[in-house]
């Protein structure tokens, strides 16, 4: 394919959007608001345009916006975990991919109607999903995108999945706010995201976004962005109803992300905060992934398969899959005026 068709864009009355076959990632965005002034929510990682990018791997090297993850997570090694984690992480497999085939990947489009972008992806014979699709579709009357993935499975299965939308931030801590509404409970990761760079305590509970416990002692809140600190962190979130917003105050907007919580009953909030300074992040990143999951904190199949002690606790972090029956989930971007 050649290589001009590497993008499609679309136009509508409430903005204009952009698809990359690689990941099927989905960025830029721009939003035109009722007010009549122009947003783009949407993340876009500050290498994508070096040289450099086309050496990493397929995920990072145009890492952008929003795309779904089959399967989510990758395996870290157990060595330092908490003895109830350890025990049941296991080694990748051979053929593992950082968040799955699906983000490392080049799509193929599909023929769709005028109003929306349809991408398909083949996997490897020898994997138990067979494909997977997405179609992404602007709503004609308002400043939204609606999104529907669907997988269709080779056999009977157990995956872990996610979506993995990553949202821009502004340059002046605090100056944006994540809205979750009530949810049941938070957790800290219960190792370290990036050595060095830690800032939330490991393996913790916590009830409220405005008090996480933190590696020093005290508490953080983590729900006014960015952070002040160079830190890089996850926190996994249990009964958020299916929504979520992030009020961008410094731009004056806010962009919400409603998803079906039956496929997705977690999330997972990554806080990239300039904590990695290796190449190509380089202390440069910032910004905040806002992922519906049904997965332990990313961690690898073998992980999301076993007794792990999100799934011990009675939280799904594996879905069943038939080849009797595709698997689809709908999913919506929306953005309005603060």
């Amino acid at each position: 394919m050649k290589s001009g068709d590497d993008y499609r864009a679309l136009g509508w009355a409430h903005g204009a959007l952009t698809v990359q076959r690689l990941g099927a990632m989905l960025a830029p965005v721009t939003f035109l608001l009722a007010d009549g002034r122009q947003v783009s929510p949407m993340h876009i990682a500050p290498w994508s345009n070096e040289p450099a990018a086309e050496a990493l791997p397929g995920i990072l090297r145009k890492l952008r916006g929003e795309w779904p993850c089959v399967p989510f997570g990758y395996s870290v090694p157990a060595e330092g975990w908490p003895e109830d984690w350890a025990r049941v992480m296991g080694s990748p497999a051979p053929d593992e991919e950082i968040h799955g085939h699906s983000s490392n990947h080049d799509w193929a489009w599909r023929d769709s109607d005028s109003g929306s972008l349809s991408l398909m992806l083949a996997y490897p014979q020898g994997s138990e999903i067979e494909r997977v699709e997405r179609t992404v579709r602007p709503d004609p009357s308002a400043a939204a995108i609606d999104i529907e993935f669907k997988i269709a499975v080779r056999r009977a299965c157990r995956l872990p999945i996610g979506l993995h939308p990553v949202f821009r931030l502004p340059i002046e801590p605090g100056a944006a706010a994540l809205e979750l509404g009530s949810f049941d409970e938070g957790g800290t990761y219960p190792h370290d995201v990036e050595p060095g760079a830690e800032l939330f305590a490991r393996d913790k509970s916590f009830t409220d976004l405005i008090s996480v416990p933190t590696r020093a002692g005290g508490m953080a809140d983590a729900s006014r962005l960015p952070l002040a600190a160079d830190t890089e962190e996850l926190l996994q979130i249990e009964g958020v109803g299916g929504t979520v917003a992030l009020a961008n105050h410094a731009d004056g907007y806010r962009v919400r992300l409603t998803w079906q919580k039956e496929h997705f009953p977690s999330l997972l909030l990554w806080y990239s905060n300039r904590g990695r300074k290796a190449a190509p992040w380089n202390g440069r990143h910032v910004a905040i992934g806002i992922e519906p999951i049904c997965s332990p904190f990313g961690l690898g199949p073998a992980t999301a398969l076993a007794g792990n002690p999100i799934a011990q606790s009675g939280i799904a972090t594996a879905l069943e899959f038939s080849p009797e029956k595709p698997f689809v989930t709908r999913y919506r971007i929306e953005a309005s005026a603060l």
